[in-house]
């Protein structure tokens, strides 16, 4: 009898796996055709891009089947298992992350003390104001995803590896990414040029703080600060946040994982007991916070390595797709550098495996990938020209599309972070910018 009910589920599984793809294939194509959309909010603007279609459409999609009786609809453990899918699809972003950035690692090396000792300040101004918020306002395990960091593609590779997209943290990471994505932009702009127009910092030391891991809110804090300069410094403004931003998004990845997590979960746990309370938004940690459906699974299934490898395969060519729709490069021009990307991810994932985790897999593949466009692989040069044929949002779509189907059943968990977790946004946002200038200041002057 067990041993039939195996059975059973193991075909439940195979077919809610090809389910929860072709939904997410689909998704993804409509994504792609809608494209890019821009409008004007006040001084800034907001760029809705494909991914963020693509993330939207998954959730809208798993709300709607709440209503569905037919075999079509997107259950629970359906979304559980796009959950799950998103975890190795994570990956294929840190490893075409590192792909880029191999290359420019040289130019890193040469920007500066300054540029470096910032990123103490990215990520520890996200906690230092952003944690205890978050607890006064009822938070629980969420803050600690909310507030390690401004909740960029990285962070959501990390909370997914460590803890899983379906836990709580998970939750908080994917509302600071949903928070930022949409009003994130908007509000740096509004706040990085009004503590530019105080005269309190010098331009530098602010265009290194607007380098917070987002290419768009970047373009946003600097673009705020370089409108209030002259011809020359606004050039300068650009340029050192543009260093800023790449370095956040490479040895960040490092901060994040073995600084400002570490430092986020510590505060949690000194702080919840002192300043924690209980409110609409406090939500539990344990199975009972879930719906009950019997036997329907209720956390992310383990994918085992087979289904990791069919995951990669899949976002692999889901992205080659969102290249060819996005850019006009054919399958057969792409698929030589997402090969490369796969195999750098494959790699770092074994290599994590065989060291028995004590290193995340997160850091593994990202080391693989930089190495191999590095000055110091023999064939780094080769190797960043085929990657160059792959746009890293090609890569970024498809994740998303994972994630917005794995939404729903979140959903209630959300309703009670409410307004709540915005404003823990914002204020996260605005910790990580005076941190990071403030750092940069002292070591800039």
């Amino acid at each position: 009898m067990e041993h039939t009910m195996g059975i059973e589920r193991q075909q439940a599984g195979g077919s809610g796996t090809a389910k929860v793809m072709l939904y997410a294939a689909g998704i993804l194509l409509i994504a792609e055709a809608i494209g890019s959309f821009t409008f004007k909010i006040g001084p800034g603007k907001v760029v809705l891009l494909p991914m963020i279609w693509a993330l939207l459409l998954g959730a809208a999609l798993g709300l709607a089947s709440e209503r569905w009786k037919s075999a079509a609809r997107l259950d629970t453990s359906n979304q559980f298992l796009a959950a799950a899918i998103l975890q190795p699809a994570l990956l294929l972003f840190v490893s075409k992350l590192g792909l880029m950035v191999g290359s420019a690692l040289p130019k890193l090396a040469a920007a500066g003390w300054a540029l470096a000792f910032q990123e103490f300040g990215h990520f520890v101004g996200t906690i230092l104001l952003g944690l205890p918020l978050a607890l006064l306002l009822g938070i629980k395990r969420e803050a600690i995803g909310a507030t390690f960091s401004v909740g960029r593609e990285p962070s959501l590779a990390i909370i997914g590896e460590k803890y899983g997209m379906d836990s709580a943290e998970g939750r908080g990471v994917l509302a600071e990414y949903l928070t930022g994505t949409v009003f994130g932009a908007v509000f740096i702009a509004i706040f990085a040029g009004f503590v530019a127009s105080l005269g309190i910092f010098d331009p530098l030391a602010m265009a290194m703080g607007s380098g917070v891991g987002s290419g768009s809110m970047m373009a946003a804090a600097s673009g705020a600060i370089a409108a209030q300069q002259d011809a020359e410094t606004a050039k300068s403004v650009l340029a050192f946040a543009a260093a800023s931003n790449l370095i956040t998004t490479t040895i960040g990845t490092y901060f994040t994982l073995f600084i400002s997590l570490p430092l986020a979960v510590w505060g949690y746990r000194v702080l919840e007991p002192l300043i924690g309370r209980t409110t609409k938004a406090s939500t539990q940690d344990d199975a009972s916070a879930r719906p009950s459906l019997g036997d329907l699974q209720t956390e992310a299934p383990s994918l085992g390595y087979g289904g990791k490898l069919l995951a990669w395969v899949v976002t692999a060519a889901m992205a080659l797709v969102c290249d060819w729709m996005a850019h006009g490069t054919t399958p057969l021009v792409g698929l030589p550098g997402i090969a490369i990307m796969v195999g750098a991810t494959i790699v770092g994932d074994a290599l994590a495996r065989v060291t028995g985790s004590k290193i995340p897999a997160v850091c593994w593949v990202s080391v693989v990938a930089m190495f191999l466009t590095s000055p110091w692989c023999p064939w780094g040069t080769q190797i960043s020209a085929l990657s160059a044929h792959n746009d890293f949002l090609g890569v970024t779509t498809p994740m998303l599309a994972f994630a917005g189907l794995s939404i729903a059943k979140d959903i209630p968990a959300f309703r009670r972070l409410g307004w709540r977790i915005v404003l823990v946004s914002f204020v996260a946002n605005a910790g990580t910018f005076i941190g990071a200038t403030l750092v940069a200041q002292l070591f800039h002057i």
